[in-house]
Formats: structure tokens, sequence, C-alpha cells
């Protein structure tokens, strides 16, 4: 048997680390993951280099709750990505969302079992994810915008949704520096120093004015953890709609018009890096 299942990235409009609740949407940069039966054995492997302790850790937790062994199948998986890592943009939750999404189908048509509905894949995903290190807070945010698409807003701790919606399908840039930003790296005490301002950034999302938050949530978290935000200033003198860090960073990312792609584009020219072009992803994660 063999499945694949892609699963997108998202981008921050509140980063959850200073406060517990967040909000993301989801863009359309994925990971792919090609999943088959094999004898015996767990394979992981993936395209970038990464590490594999993540990928095998969801296929583990699916294999527990399904109480499969290896002795009665075997999986090999491989991931092929056009999401950047250890980048802010979910990577990680892209990547235990599809692993466990794919797996998880396998196992239940293999033995005829009833199969995850969404919210164990994405708490499955997100518990594999916590015990690998990659996310302080669960990034229960990250981790539904990416599955479901859209934008979401949520209570990271209690893993709730408080607006959970579709997007206007804008066209979204991601400024790439020449470095990476691990997640698990941060210091979330610092961050939790600024957690009033992100309050007043959480309270113009939770009125679904997306853009000012995460404005004002990039330049909080630019100025916490050492990021030039003269890169968001820059694209919103440009013309873009919003601009902000995207997670932890090291990437921003920029909600444009069509008519400001361009100039956009040339404002971060002068940056060290590369521009990647998308969009919102309102599809989320599915099979192939």
């Amino acid at each position: 048997m063999k499945k694949t299942v892609r699963s997108p990235g998202s981008a921050t409009i509140i980063n959850a680390i200073a406060t517990g609740f967040g909000s993301a949407f989801g863009i359309g940069l994925d990971i792919k993951c090609v999943a088959k039966t094999t004898e015996n054995s767990i394979k992981c492997s993936n395209d970038v280099g990464a590490d594999n302790s993540l990928m095998e850790l969801c296929v583990e937790r699916v294999f527990n709750h399904y109480n499969i062994n290896k002795d009665e199948l075997g999986i090999d998986l491989k991931t092929e990505s056009s999401l950047p890592m250890a980048s802010g943009l979910s990577s990680s939750s892209a990547s235990s969302n599809a692993i466990v999404k794919v797996v998880s189908s396998i196992v239940s048509e293999e033995f005829d079992l009833n199969p995850l509905d969404d919210l164990q894949i994405i708490n499955m995903a997100i518990d594999a994810s916590l015990e690998a290190g990659v996310t302080i807070t669960g990034s229960f945010d990250d981790a539904t915008a990416s599955y479901f698409g859209g934008v979401v807003l949520t209570n990271n701790r209690e893993r709730e949704f408080i607006i959970k919606e579709r997007m206007d399908e804008y066209p979204i840039l991601v400024y790439m520096p020449n470095f990476y930003s691990k997640s698990g790296d941060s210091n979330p005490e610092r961050m939790k120093l600024l957690a009033p301002l992100v309050e007043t950034a959480f309270g113009f999302a939770k009125q679904k004015d997306y853009f000012k938050a995460l404005n004002l949530n990039g330049l909080i978290y630019s100025a916490t953890l050492g990021f030039d935000s003269s890169i968001a200033i820059d694209a919103l003198e440009a013309g873009a709609i919003a601009s902000g860090l995207s997670g932890t960073g090291s990437s921003f990312v920029a909600v444009v018009s069509e008519n400001s792609i361009d100039d956009v584009k040339d404002a971060w020219s002068k940056f060290e890096g590369r521009v990647i072009e998308t969009k919102v992803d309102n599809d989320g994660c599915m099979l192939l």
C-alpha cells in the first residue's frame, strides 16, 4: 500500500509563546509525505537533511495508538518539502501532521480499524513535536492552521479554537535570510516579558483585524529576539498590506496585493537572502 499526504506551512499573526494565545494562517508552501508498507521496519528519510527523530516519534505514536508493532507492519516514509526548515513557517507542524495522517490512514485501512479524526491527528502530532523538543507551546495555532488551512485564533494551553475560518487568498511573500532559527532554542522567559503588548495585538486579532495584529506582533517579537524590524517596515512602505516576523524567525512574511508584489520584492532585494512567492492556503492537510 502506498499513500501521499501534503500539509502546508503557516505564517504567524500572533506568536503564542508570550501569552499562550496564538493566531496563524496557512500558506502555499508545503511538505509532502509519501508512505508505503514494508516488512518489519520503520524507515524515515527527508530531502532537507533534517534529523529523523520527529518522523520516527510520529510513526511510533500512531503504532502505539493502534497497538501495532513492527513485526506486524513496516512503514517506509519519505518527505519532500517546499517549506524552508527552522524558519518560523511551521515546518515541524506540517511534517508531523502529514506523517501522522498518512501513517494512520495506512494502519487503519490495513487492519480495518477506525481512522483517527482530525483533532486526534493534530493532538498526536503536537505531542510528538513536544517530545522531540521542536516546539515550546505545542503550537496548536500553527498545527491547526497547517491542518485545516485558513486562519485560526487559538488557546494553545487548552488546545481550543477561538476563531477558525477561511482567509482571502492574498499573495504572500516570504523573506528568508541566510540563517535559521529553531523554535526550541528560543528563550521563552524573555518573550514573556512583553506579554502585555502581545495581549494588545491579540485583541486586534480577536476583532478579526488580522493585519494590524500581524504588524504589531512582528514588531514586538523582532525587538525581543533581535531581528531587524526594518525588513517588515520596508515592506509596508513598499505597499504591503501587512508584514512581520513569523514564529521566532528567521523568516518575515508580507501580505501583499498583486500590484505591490514587485515593489515589496524590490524593497527586500537589499537584504541578504531570498524571497519566495506563495499565497494563503485554505486547503490544509490532505491525502493526494
